[in-house]
């Protein structure tokens, strides 16, 4: 059983959606785009937001900037996302088989990454046991959470 869980912002249990897991910490249109380019494909769309001590753990003692739950929210009230979730659970619970156990409930139809991701061999093995598609996205040339934060001065 995987010590990851899902915790439901805005609900959705029906089979065949696009998943997408991330930070999602400052919203950008590089967020928006890939997302809808996800949806565009014709499946719900379902997005799994990390919660703060994982990525806390992961990018650092200032990240995020804006906690789980408000990230959610934003996402939630983009008119093409069906489904939101926090995942939670330990910051090195992040192996395929961590992420499989999670989203096997949820009888995904897709698990979606972008173009460079360094975990897509894991995301593709993950939606093959999961029996769901892998799409990998273009990403967004020059927009990033990481550009904002630095050409802020943040970072």
């Amino acid at each position: 059983m995987s010590s990851l869980e899902a915790v439901w912002v805005r609900p959705y249990d029906e089979p065949g959606s696009a998943v997408v897991t991330g930070v999602f910490d400052i919203l950008h249109v590089g967020h928006v785009r890939y997302l809808g380019a996800v949806a565009a494909r014709g499946l719900p769309l379902v997005v799994g937001v990390e919660d703060d001590p994982r990525v806390r753990a992961w990018k650092g003692p200032t990240r995020p900037f804006n906690p789980a739950a408000e990230r959610a929210e934003v996402l939630a009230a983009l008119r093409f996302v069906t489904g939101v979730f926090i995942v939670t659970g330990p910051p090195q619970a992040h192996g395929p088989e961590d992420y499989i156990d999670l989203l096997a409930p949820m009888r995904p139809g897709a698990l979606a990454h972008t173009s460079g991701d360094p975990h897509a061999g894991s995301r593709a093995a993950a939606a093959a046991i999961l029996g769901a598609e892998c799409w990998e996205m273009p990403a967004i040339p020059d927009r990033s959470t990481s550009r904002i934060v630095k050409a802020a001065g943040r970072g």
